[in-house]
Parts: structure tokens; C-alpha cells; sequence
């Protein structure tokens, strides 16, 4: 509840940074440009930082803690993220050096396009440190995370979001390319969200000097962890860069509108899909380290049950409600309403993929506490594969419909199920997770309430004239009426077969 009610606040912020963006900028061939290079430090992000990095380092930082307390967990941070510090260095200097080429690779469609990629490339050179930074506050918020301390780490993206409003309303106006502005602030959101843990780290005693170390035992282990958890916690990340690197071939706003509709998708992802994912990894690694397979299976179970009956309803408001979310939070200024129709038919595709996402989420969480990071590769190779294969065909049987976009999204949400369903097999088969009791008497009622929900959404949702030619106040107003209705139907009708919350209550260590 804390990491994913400061979360909340985030995504709020991020959609309220988003609304800015389509107001002032509108898909444009500057705004791609901005996408692009913004994404590929986000994508490495996620990679190194808050991917494999975090997935390696809380089951080692864990059992440093256990050995050694608050010392050995104050040395061992110092000595990782000097490593870290070095490595990430050499990587910003040499990706600033050569943007140019990094777009090519990352945005090939930009290739015949000579503004757009210088334009690009320029805006990379400024985006790219935040790699560096944000990488260090993953590094501080995974010793947070180890000490039971979520809520610095999860209001770190406030500050990025407020820098980024900060720079639209304020600084791009006075730019003679307006889209400069925003690439100025993601660094100094870099420095901000770093600047925000160390106080705590501090007050907990485990601050220290980034000091490189590479002889260290554990480092040496967090290093050999991270390669396989690498590629495995990135899969999502490369499937949807594989979308904007195909998304540069299509027409002009491709990538924004799948980009709009990708920010969507992570809200009730972020929300709660990785807020429970962060949430349950130290918690397992300690049952693991404690040598207790029942509390691990039933944290496990009890994580699983959640996702269930919170992102059920949330798949179908995504798919059923595209529109009017859409037409209700970007569709003004420039952004018109054939973008709007362009990028709900991308959020109703990323939307039948967002419960593979968030069981992605907590099930690998159930490998890495166990140090097993072999599993979840193999897994990830065969989903890539599939996203790689699907996007092709989906492309090249849309490219003249207009909604190619969408199969890029399409492509990307089904592989999330593949990697979903091949990871729970691989907990079974290893016998580290046996569902416990009720699951199907709880899927029956999560159904049947999810059908009733989409029933009565269903009209106020097909009213697109309504949506698209209404004043923001009436928007705002019927698009919170209409979802307080859904959730309340969902509920309703849930308690009224039987499901109470307290049977989520998280299982007593």
C-alpha cells in the first residue's frame, strides 16, 4: 500500500505530464524525436538499473544483512554502486559521442529523414546522464527496499514528472526548438531523485562513498547474477523497443501514439503490478534465506490472487474505455481526433496484454529471490522471439489499414502472456509453487463480475461523438462518473458472491 499509493501519486503526475505534452507538442516529427531519445536511456534504465541490477543485488544485499547488519549492508552498497558509477561512466560518455549512430540503431526510420535524426541525436546527448543517476537511486532504493523503506524510492518519479511540466510550460516557449527543454530536464530530474534518497540512507546508517571494488565476493556475485537477469527482466523493454524501432518505418505519430498509449498501460502497471513485484522480492529472498518454502509459497500465492482481482477489471477498462481515456486526458491543442482514434486502437492491444505484464512481474520476483536466473532466460528468449515474429507479420499484414501501429502493440502484449504462462509453468514443475486453495472458485466470481462490469461500460464507452465534442469539465466529469460506476459494479457484485477482503490480507511471516 505505501510503495503504491506514492506510485499513484506518480502515475497522476506522469499522466498530468502527458496531457501537457499532447496539448503544447501534439504527435509531431519533433515529439518522436523526443520520444526516441528519451526512451533509450529509460530503456537501459530498466535494463541495468531498476531490471537486472535491483533483481541481483536484493538477494545478495539480504544476505549480507543477515551475516553482517546495517556494516555489511553499508559496505557492500558502497563498494556495488562504485562499480556501477564506473561502468555506466564509460557507457554515457561514449553514447554522447555517438548519438548519431545510437538513433540509427534505435530509430532507423529516422535514417531518411536528416532533421529528424540530427534533431534526435542532438537531444540524446542531453537525455542520456540520466542513465548514470538514475541507476545510483536504484541502487539507494534498493537498500530502502531491504530495510522495509518504500516510499522515498516510489516519489522519485514525482520529480521527474514536475520537471518535465516545469519545461513545457515554461522553458520550451522560449527555445527556438521547443522539444529542447524537455530534454534539459530529464538530467536535472537525475540529480533531484538522487538527491532524495541519500537523507535516508543517512538516517539509516548504510550511506556510503560509491568505492569500485571489484574483488568483493558479493560484488563479483551480483555481477555473475546480473548477466542472465539482464535479458530476463528486460523482455518487456526490448519488445517495446521493437515497436518504436518498427514504429519509425510507419507514418508520421506512430511512435507517439503508441507512446501515449504505452503511458496508459503502465498506470495500473506501475500502480500495482510492480509496486507488488518490488514489494514481495526482499520478503521471498528473506523466506528463501530463511529456509521456508511454505511462507514462500503462500506469499506467492497470496501475491497472485491480488494481481487476479485488481488487474482483471483494470484489463477491461483499459480495452473497453480506450477512447474516452483518451479523448478525455490528451485530446485537445494538437492532438486531434483522429489521434485519438489512432492510439486507443494501440491501448486496446497494449490493454489484452496488461495482466501478462503485471504476472510477469511477480512471478519472476520468484525465481531471482532464489538466485535462479537461468529460468527465467529461457523464458524470455522463447517470448522475444515470438514478439519479433508477430510484429513482422502483424506490419506487413497492416501496413496499408492504417493500424499497423496497433499490431506492433498486439505483438507485444501476447508475448507478456507467453513469458507469463512459461514462467508459472517453471515454478510448478520445479515444485517452488503449488496454488493453494480456492483459485477456482475465485476465477469463476472474478469473471462473472468482469462481464457485469463490461456490460454496463459498454455503452457510455461507444459514445464517441459524445466524448470527442464535449468540454473538458463534462469530460473529466462522465469519464469519472463512468469509471467510479465500473469499479463499483465490480465490487458489488464480488462481494455479493462472496469474496471479502479480508481473504487478501498478506500471509502472517
Amino acid at each position: 500500500m505505501t510503495f503504491g499509493s506514492w506510485t499513484l501519486l506518480s502515475r497522476v503526475m506522469g499522466l498530468a505530464r502527458d496531457i501537457v505534452l499532447g496539448v503544447i507538442f501534439g504527435p509531431s516529427a519533433a515529439t518522436d524525436a523526443f520520444f526516441v531519445a528519451f526512451k533509450i536511456p529509460n530503456f537501459l534504465r530498466r535494463l541495468f538499473a531498476e531490471g537486472a541490477f535491483q533483481q541481483a543485488f536484493v538477494p545478495v544485499l539480504s544476505a549480507a544483512r543477515q551475516r553482517g547488519g546495517d556494516e555489511a549492508v553499508r559496505r557492500l552498497f558502497g563498494r556495488v554502486s562504485g562499480c556501477l558509477a564506473m561502468i555506466l561512466i564509460a557507457i554515457t560518455v561514449l553514447a554522447m559521442l555517438g548519438s548519431p549512430g545510437l538513433i540509427r540503431v534505435f530509430a532507423p526510420g529516422f535514417i531518411d529523414q536528416p532533421d529528424q535524426l540530427a534533431l534526435a541525436a542532438e537531444l540524446l546527448r542531453l537525455t542520456f546522464p540520466y542513465l548514470l543517476l538514475i541507476a545510483l537511486t536504484a541502487a539507494a532504493a534498493a537498500v530502502l527496499n531491504t530495510y522495509d523503506q518504500f516510499g522515498p524510492p516510489a516519489f522519485a518519479p514525482v520529480l521527474l514528472n514536475l520537471c518535465l511540466i516545469a519545461a513545457a510550460i515554461w522553458l520550451s516557449p522560449r527555445l527556438e526548438t521547443g522539444v529542447m527543454a524537455l530534454a534539459l530536464a530529464v538530467p536535472v530530474a537525475g540529480v533531484l531523485q538522487l538527491a532524495l534518497q541519500l537523507p535516508f540512507l543517512w538516517r539509516r546508517g548504510v550511506l556510503a562513498w560509491p568505492w569500485p571494488r571489484w574483488s568483493d565476493p558479493d560484488v563479483r556475485r551480483i555481477l555473475r547474477l546480473m548477466g542472465p537477469t539482464l535479458f530476463s527482466t528486460s523482455v518487456q523493454q526490448i519488445n517495446l523497443l521493437v515497436d518504436t524501432i518498427l514504429a519509425s518505418f510507419l507514418v508520421v505519430g506512430s511512435i507517439s501514439w503508441l507512446y501515449w498509449s504505452d503511458r496508459l498501460m503502465e498506470f495500473p502497471l506501475g500502480v500495482f503490478g510492480i509496486a507488488l513485484g518490488t514489494v514481495i522480492l526482499p520478503k521471498l529472498s528473506a523466506e528463501h534465506a530463511d529456509a521456508s518454502p511454505e511462507r514462500f509459497n503462500a506469499t506467492l500465492d497470496w501475491a497472485l490472487r491480488l494481481a487476479l482481482v485488481v488487474i482483471a477489471p483494470a484489463t477491461v477498462g483499459l480495452v473497453v474505455l480506450a477512447s474516452p481515456l483518451l479523448a478525455t486526458l490528451f485530446g485537445y491543442g494538437e492532438f486531434d481526433a483522429s489521434d485519438v482514434q489512432a492510439a486507443s486502437w494501440s491501448l486496446m492491444a497494449y490493454g489484452l496484454g496488461l495482466f501478462g505484464f503485471v504476472l510477469v512481474k511477480v512471478l519472476v520476483p520468484g525465481y531471482f529471490s532464489r538466485q535462479d536466473t537461468r529460468g527465467p532466460v529461457r523464458c524470455a528468449v522463447t517470448a522475444m522471439v515470438v514478439n519479433m515474429v508477430m510484429s513482422v507479420s502483424l506490419v506487413l499484414l497492416l501496413i496499408d489499414t492504417g493500424f499497423a501501429h496497433a499490431g506492433l502493440a498486439l505483438a507485444t502484449g501476447l508475448a507478456a502472456w507467453v513469458n507469463a504462462a512459461l514462467l508459472l509453468r517453471g515454478l510448478r514443475r520445479q515444485r517452488v509453487y503449488r496454488p493453494l486453495a480456492g483459485w477456482r472458485r475465485l476465477g469463476g466470481r472474478v469473471l462473472i463480475a468482469v462481464i457485469v462490469m463490461t456490460v454496463v461500460l459498454a455503452w457510455p464507452a461507444s459514445q464517441e461523438s459524445l466524448w470527442l465534442a464535449s468540454g473538458v469539465p463534462v469530460r473529466v466529469g462522465l469519464l469519472a462518473v463512468v469509471i467510479a460506476v465500473g469499479a463499483g459494479v465490480y465490487a458489488a457484485t464480488l462481494w455479493l458472491l462472496g469474496v471479502r477482503p479480508a481473504q487478501f490480507r498478506e500471509p502472517v511471516a
